[in-house]
């Protein structure tokens, strides 16, 4: 179906939404159970963190290239569009392996170009709702809400069900998102593209000290939550937690993250992008020292609430941070180079992970505060050496005050 061919009383955001909403589905349904389904089918820890770790892997070899190819096609959509396609058909082929080679092989292909799309899509939205003047945030917590959905759906149901109802479930998500690209809206149509160009117009000239040591401690922010993407189902069900339960304690730290997308445009916090991802780093190192001491989970509960902080916040203001120095000219290559950084920084602890956790069960997450805690020193550093601005760019950026130059 061709986008023009949607009802023009449907917005470019709502259409956005609406793919959002499916973006992150089927990583709902596997943080939910993917852990859990490996190891009914013979899977140590050890190998677990190998599985999650090789599509990060791949992606640091096709990410960059993914983006530079988006930005110098006539719309980013087109882009979007073909990897939906490949994640959503290549899971098909989990319903006929076994083992973990298999497994792996099928893995690295399904997982690749779903992660492969993110920073493209949210490049193109943030891009279009700034040229339109419409919140990216408001647009963007849909596919919170797509998460917390799949989660809360697929957990009660894989329990259920059983553990051969995984894949069907994962494999669905992954067909809902390619169908719906289809009905994405033209990012770019009507812009001015020469009248987007403020920063820097290649990578190479934003690529400074100060810029990637804000981006390597927004990485290891982020990385930190792979980590509890791949292991924290596991760690909760050895602690005697039900697997039932894993489901809403997941949905309930997406609620909070969509929460804080709604309103974030309300806050009005007026300090710069890099204040924030620091702030961030450290709520977290604070999250994951609490879980290394197995709370009940009524306290669990609680914690997954910080997820608006140490998530939500933490990925806001790195987006714009990205988008406030940087023009159209890169924006789906600047956004993919950040996300190299994250999935490199997510290969190391999950694979440090894997070891850590087969050899001090929950105590491992004694080291994941400690790597937040590395990913705060790192934006400091960044900080001197590049002081943000005083003023905005503009009044609806005041949360993000890291103006281009």
């Amino acid at each position: 179906m061709s986008s023009t061919t949607i009802a023009p009383r449907i917005s470019p955001e709502l259409r956005a939404a609406i793919y959002h909403f499916t973006v992150f589905g089927s990583t709902g349904v596997a943080s939910v159970y993917l852990g859990i389904w490996l190891i009914n089918h013979g899977i140590s820890a050890e190998e677990i963190g190998i599985i999650n770790a090789a599509p990060l892997v791949a992606m640091l070899l096709v990410n960059q290239l993914v983006g530079r190819i988006a930005d110098r096609m006539p719309d980013w959509r087109g882009v979007i569009i073909v990897l939906s396609l490949i994640a959503g058909l290549v899971p098909i082929g989990l319903f006929f392996v076994s083992g973990f080679w298999g497994i792996l092989g099928i893995w690295i292909f399904s997982v690749m170009p779903a992660f492969a799309l993110v920073p493209v899509v949210d490049a193109a939205t943030l891009r279009m709702t700034q040229r339109r003047g419409t919140d990216f945030s408001a647009v963007r917590a849909w596919g919170t809400v797509g998460f917390m959905v799949a989660t809360l759906v697929s957990g009660p149901l894989i329990a259920w069900l059983g553990d051969g109802a995984f894949v069907p479930v994962f494999v669905a998500f992954a067909l809902l998102r390619a169908v719906l690209a289809f009905q994405l809206p033209q990012f770019r149509s009507g812009e001015d593209r020469a009248a987007l160009r403020k920063g820097a117009r290649h990578l190479r000239d934003v690529l400074k000290p100060w810029f990637v040591m804000g981006l390597l401690g927004l990485s290891i922010l982020y990385s930190t939550h792979s980590a509890m993407t791949a292991f924290a189902a596991i760690l909760w069900t050895e602690q005697g937690i039900s697997p039932g339960l894993i489901g809403p304690l997941t949905a309930t730290m997406a609620a909070a993250e969509a929460v804080m997308m709604f309103v974030w445009s309300r806050l009005k916090l007026r300090v710069s992008a890099r204040h924030i991802i620091i702030f961030a780093c450290l709520v977290a190192a604070l999250r994951w020292t609490a879980m290394a001491f197995s709370p009940p989970v009524w306290v669990l509960f609680g914690l997954q609430l910080l997820h608006s902080i140490t998530f939500a916040m933490g990925y806001l203001g790195g987006i714009y941070f990205i988008a406030n120095w940087t023009s159209d000219d890169i924006a789906a290559e600047a956004q993919g180079f950040s996300y190299v950084l994250q999935q490199a920084m997510s290969v190391v602890i999950i694979l440090a992970m894997g070891w850590f956790v087969a050899a001090f069960g929950p105590m491992a997450w004694l080291f994941v505060a400690a790597y937040a805690v590395l990913g705060a020193l790192c934006v400091v550093l960044s900080l001197k050496l590049q002081p943000p601005s005083a003023h905005p760019i503009t009044s609806d950026q005041l949360t993000v005050a890291d103006p281009a130059p």
